[in-house]
């Protein structure tokens, strides 16, 4: 009897789970009603699209990838729940309703003719401009309605965590059901985002260790793909949490995630996170601060990240990536690569694959940048890539 009382009591946690986990990313039907005060109330028929299908789906709202976005000189799509650097450049996209972003032209008075000309083509405005329709107003609005109800789910998330459902969905990170697993580490990674109050409740109920427990064993890509995603919004802005990150063999455990079969998706994500602590602490020595920051700068001073990334050879781990053919891919690395170089050079001036992957990409890149000075874009992507892969040569010279 007791056998069986076990089983059901499992069972029970794990539909429990399941429910609440559901819950909390269901839509209310509050979140359906429109405010009293709205602007305009769009029909039903507004916001699908000639398809008749929904715009959204729970699945494009995945917070996964929306930590921080890092904005370049060409204009970018802002996901749910992605935070732009204060002097961006906003705007809305009428076209597909979707806010984008890019970092401020420079200001030597010259006008981006490239980006003149690609919104004429593609029908893009700036937030301000007034040559939009009705039409395009309505599908803008219907999209922003949508992103809006993608970033309460996020809020959804810390408000359950919030009245004591954290260590539930901790407990849930044990489980031996993978989708259960996934469907916490999402919960959790989701509350963790720029989340101080979370970040501490849960480093304090041991999630720390179960996530890097689910990156060391066996698991479904999924599973390991949220659980990463949570680790990457534990780790951020909280050093104490890096620190013990380190202390637990955390950077072990993602190192380990090279040389499993089948998760190679994963090895961009790894770099980024990477990227991002290191750049983190940089920055934040660098500024200007006052006394009330000095604690947490110590905090940082005990945070030796570095040190641990050139020991265990993660020099050539990231350099390595670049050979991989997305260019999206290399812009990360060669920014990854950048940031090393100070604590790198000498591993990287000793690797010829390295000589030769840089060698290849500035032959690419020439080619590329050429093709699109001839279209008239001065200063396009390709340019930029080939300034990066040319100043690490030169760094290595």
């Amino acid at each position: 009897m007791s056998h069986w009382a076990g089983l059901l009591s499992t069972a029970a946690k794990v539909n429990l789970l399941v429910l609440v986990v559901s819950a909390v990313f269901s839509q209310s039907s509050l979140s359906d009603r429109v405010p009293e005060f709205a602007l305009t109330k769009i029909e039903e028929s507004d916001i699908k699209d000639d398809s008749g299908k929904e715009p959204i789906t729970e699945d494009d709202a995945d917070p996964e990838d929306l930590e921080v976005f890092y904005p370049t000189h060409q204009w970018q799509t802002v996901r749910p729940g992605q935070a732009v650097p204060a002097g961006s450049h906003v705007r809305l996209n009428l076209q597909t309703g979707d806010r984008e972003a890019k970092l401020p032209d420079s200001e030597n008075g010259r006008s981006d003719t490239r980006e003149e000309r690609r919104r004429k083509r593609l029908g893009k405005v700036d937030v301000d401009s007034n040559s939009f329709t009705s039409q395009e107003l309505k599908k803008a609005l219907a999209k922003m309605k949508e992103t809006e109800k993608a970033e309460r789910k996020v809020d959804n998330a810390k408000d359950f965590l919030s009245m004591g459902g954290l260590q539930l969905v901790i407990d849930g990170l044990n489980s031996t059901e993978a989708v259960l697993k996934e469907h916490a580490a999402f919960v959790l990674g989701s509350a963790l985002s720029s989340n101080p109050k979370v970040q501490i409740e849960a480093i304090e109920g041991g999630a720390l260790q179960k996530l890097l427990v689910i990156l060391a064993t066996e698991q479904p890509l999924s599973v390991k793909k949220k659980a990463l995603f949570a680790l990457s919004s534990m780790l951020r802005h909280f050093p104490y949490a890096q620190q013990q990150f380190l202390k637990l063999g955390g950077l072990q455990v993602l190192r380990s995630l090279f040389r499993q079969k089948g998760m190679e998706t994963l090895h961009v994500r790894v770099v980024t996170l990477l990227y991002d602590l290191i750049v983190e602490k940089m920055l934040l020595e660098d500024s200007q601060h006052g006394d009330q920051m000095e604690e947490k700068i110590q905090q940082y001073r005990q945070v030796k990240l570095v040190p641990a990334v050139v020991e265990q050879d993660w020099c050539v781990v990231v350099s390595n990536l670049l050979a991989m053919p997305e260019h999206d891919t290399r812009e990360k690395v060669l920014k990854t690569v950048g940031v090393l170089m100070a604590f790198c050079k000498e591993r990287f001036r000793g690797d010829q694959a390295l000589s030769t992957t840089l060698s290849l990409l500035r032959s690419e890149y020439e080619e590329l940048a050429a093709e699109e000075q001839r279209e008239g874009d001065k200063d396009g992507y390709f340019k930029e890539l080939l300034g990066s892969v040319n100043t690490i040569i030169q760094e290595l010279r």
